[in-house]
């Protein structure tokens, strides 16, 4: 009997050979209204891409999907490597379809210098979920920078809400600056962590800790189930001790089990509870409103930053300078003055 979750080949033969297709802005556009995954996955490459021609495109297709009707909720999830993040988004993502909600799974991870890695490189890691059809996940863009990623990261939430998906879950890799960007597109920041590693409250960043609207011990199961119900009792105490957030709500420590499916449907009630807390005292249209604004001036900033490199006289002169700052003939500080000088000259 053939595997009812497999996609079908046909389906696959129709996807390649929509790949290779010259697709306009306005297709685009009606086949993410339409809830095509195949025209989804399609815009969200072109606006991934560093082509010229392509980026007003993928900007015609987005101006497209803002004026749609946006009744979504954002959630951001991060914590460690090995916390289970795979494992938590995926039974999360089929609790909520299983409810009749469509989900989209999205990533914030700067492609590793070292390893040339992305978190999301493949959908194997949520093989069950990748098969839903009410679920769409999309590996993390490949990028230098992390506001490069971000920044199509954002767009690509405008897409995927345009498309239908009214739960958006951003995956981040859980370490350096990844999670302050993924705080700044969602609405609900849940921290994952684990028990029984010793101190719960050793390692952990203040800054993370004030960023979270929620923290879920996850692997709460098993000869784990005590240590868990400890760290839930340690975490609670230590959040008392930062100051009350501005809209009023308290974060909130929950245990849970990916690998058991408990505590998952709890801790999608509370995000419910938080929306509805958010939406009746206005902080909800408030921040959106407040990430629009701040989207904006980081975008300006990286289109300016890629405004430069892509200029031959910039790539000339940063050449012959990092020349001279190894040989100790000038500053990194007065070189950089120096290059900026020479091309605002030129403009």
């Amino acid at each position: 009997m053939a595997d009812e979750n497999k996609t079908p080949l046909d389906t696959i033969s129709k996807i390649k050979a929509l790949r290779k297709q010259e697709v306009s802005a306005d297709a685009l556009a009606q086949g993410i209204f339409d809830g095509n995954k195949a025209m989804l996955a399609k815009a969200i490459t072109l606006l991934e891409s560093t082509k010229p021609a392509h980026f007003e495109k993928a900007n015609a297709v987005i101006e497209k999907c803002l004026s749609r009707p946006k009744d979504s909720i954002r959630l951001g999830i991060t914590g460690v490597p090995g916390v289970g993040k795979s494992s938590f988004i995926e039974t999360l993502g089929k609790t909520l379809t299983d409810q009749g909600n469509k989900v989209a799974v999205l990533a914030v991870d700067p492609t590793s210098s070292l390893s040339k890695g992305s978190i999301l490189g493949d959908k194997t890691r949520m093989e069950t979920l990748a098969k839903d059809p009410n679920a769409f996940i999309r590996p993390s863009p490949s990028g230098k920078s992390l506001g490069g990623v971000a920044q199509k990261t954002r767009e690509s939430i405008i897409l995927c809400e345009a498309a239908g998906y009214n739960v958006i879950l951003v995956e981040t890799v859980g370490v350096g600056q990844s999670e302050i960007a993924v705080h700044s597109m969602v609405d609900f920041f849940l921290l994952l962590k684990l028990s029984g590693a010793g101190d719960e409250l050793q390692g952990i960043k203040r800054g993370i800790m004030e960023m979270a609207d929620a923290i879920a011990i996850n692997k709460a199961d098993g000869s784990n189930l005590e240590h868990a119900k400890l760290a839930v009792s340690e975490f609670s105490r230590a959040l008392h001790l930062y100051p009350p957030k501005a809209n009023g709500w308290t974060p909130i420590v929950m245990k849970c089990s990916a690998i058991e499916n408990t505590g998952i449907e709890e801790i999608w009630e509370m995000v419910q509870q938080f929306v509805e807390h958010n939406k009746k005292n206005g902080f909800f249209e408030k921040n959106r409103q407040q990430q629009n604004k701040n989207w904006f001036l980081q975008t300006v900033d990286e289109y300016i930053k890629q405004f430069f490199h892509q200029k031959e006289t910039f790539k000339t002169e940063q050449a012959k300078l990092l020349t001279e700052i190894e040989e100790h003939k000038i500053s990194p500080f007065y070189a950089a003055k120096v290059l900026l000088d020479k091309i605002t000259k030129e403009l």
